[in-house]
């Protein structure tokens, strides 16, 4: 594609990282069919060689964005299925990033819906807030049914996508997990050493999924850390346009981490929310022009690792599975087209004793896509119907998923137990059957 930046223009790293990735799209449209909003809408603005046009009109004529531009930026979920197809290797990843900081900076929202967007930066960051704010959902989520219902589907307004925020609250929360700072050591001699991250809203929803980590990395000679004054990844307000904050966020992360490794080691920072591990992964990117946190952003970077991939090189006990159970394998879109990660999750299911099924679709995302579900309700929920009508065609005991907003969107859909992998790996090797305990 050309470009026609000026020199002025092509000096802010920023630009000349998107005049670079402009040039790579070829305009051959592959994008389109793994697209979910153009394979539901059917537009050409939203799907990804549309939304290409008008982020490269929007940045050449350095204009403030436009309310059209707004709207099919904003109905883009970032799964990143158009990087896995697009034969010419272009990073949309880093260019509809730029896009959303530059909506986030240029442009006036309504106010309603900056004020939705301002309580969802400040609230799902921070675990003990949260946690409060699902309480309270809980609370309020019998009289969802008296919100009206929406006129515009593919806009929807505040009491829409209240009504679905409240839907997304569960009846019940767990007891808080284990705090920062705690150690767990490894059970006989130590193999390895690593930090977990502990997230913001899986902490809150599912504390379950990293005890399994937890319990399944110990018992296989490998410490690990909790890292002390941890905070969320900055993934939540990255795909926010919020870039202050979610860069903050990473220096104070690459901090903390950076110290533990230097006075305890660490072989790796494991990560069992895919969302979070592809920006983790891109720290390195992200602080590129940081003179004090290029070096440590990109060993940070480096370090993170999916949970999968770590547990890949470690010869897992025997399985105490039968192989009668059957699970359907959501490949959530962070982790399959974001960090490359396919065949590995399924791999390690079967050899530990699943039948495991592929999903029909699988390259569809389910709707999720960290706060879409919330400021894109009717989207999401088509996405999700979809989802869960593939997954239905495999018949399965349990879906499996590797993200804890595909876990939530999908288990609001079916009866079928939904369960992160790391809980089964660890049911399969000595650990309590998920939802047994």
């Amino acid at each position: 594609m050309k470009t026609e930046f000026s020199l002025t223009q092509l000096a802010d790293p920023d630009i000349a990282e998107a005049d670079k990735i402009l040039r790579a799209c070829v305009h051959c449209g592959f994008c389109t069919a793994t697209c979910p909003t153009y394979v539901l809408l059917g537009d050409e603005l939203d799907s990804p060689r549309g939304r290409i046009y008008l982020i490269k009109e929007m940045l050449e004529k350095d204009r403030p964005p436009t309310a059209d531009v707004v709207k099919h930026i904003d109905r883009c979920l970032s799964c990143l299925a158009c990087m896995t197809t697009c034969p010419s290797g272009v990073h949309y990843m880093h260019l509809v990033d730029q896009a959303r900081v530059r909506i986030e900076r240029d442009y006036s929202r309504p106010l309603p819906e900056r004020a939705l967007r301002a309580v969802l930066a400040w609230v799902l960051p921070r675990p003990k807030l949260f946690r409060a704010s699902m309480i309270m959902a809980r609370l309020v989520r019998p009289f969802a049914a008296l919100l009206p219902a929406s006129k515009a589907a593919a806009n929807p307004g505040l009491l829409r996508r209240i009504k679905a925020m409240l839907a997304l609250a569960p009846e019940g929360l767990p007891a808080p997990g284990p705090a920062g700072g705690s150690v767990f050591p490894a059970i006989g001699e130590r193999r390895g050493r690593v930090a977990l991250l502990q997230g913001c809203a899986q902490q809150v929803l599912a504390p379950r999924i990293n005890q399994a980590a937890i319990n399944l990395l110990t018992r296989h000679g490998v410490e690990v850390v909790l890292v002390r004054d941890e905070q969320c990844c900055g993934a939540l307000t990255h795909h926010l346009g919020q870039d202050g904050d979610a860069l903050a966020r990473a220096r104070g992360n690459i901090s903390v981490w950076q110290k533990e490794a230097e006075q305890s080691g660490l072989d790796a920072i494991l990560v069992t929310a895919s969302g979070c591990g592809t920006v983790i992964k891109d720290y390195g990117f992200m602080l590129r022009e940081d003179r004090d946190f290029a070096g440590p952003a990109a060993r940070i970077s480096a370090l993170a690792m999916d949970i999968t991939e770590y547990l890949a090189g470690i010869s897992l006990t025997p399985s105490s599975q039968n192989g009668d159970v059957t699970v359907a394998y959501h490949s959530a879109c962070s982790l399959q087209h974001g960090q490359k990660i396919t065949s590995l999750p399924k791999e390690l299911l079967s050899k530990n004793g699943f039948v495991v099924k592929d999903v029909p679709e699988s390259h569809l995302c389910c709707g999720s896509a960290g706060t879409y579900n919330i400021l894109q309700p009717d989207i999401a929920s088509r996405l999700r119907d979809r989802k869960i009508a593939n997954i239905a065609t495999v018949k399965p005991d349990m879906i499996a998923a590797g993200n804890i907003g595909c876990m939530v969107q999908i288990a609001g859909g079916t009866s079928v137990p939904v369960v992160h992998t790391i809980e089964l790996l660890d049911w399969a090797t000595g650990g309590p059957k998920p939802g047994s305990s």
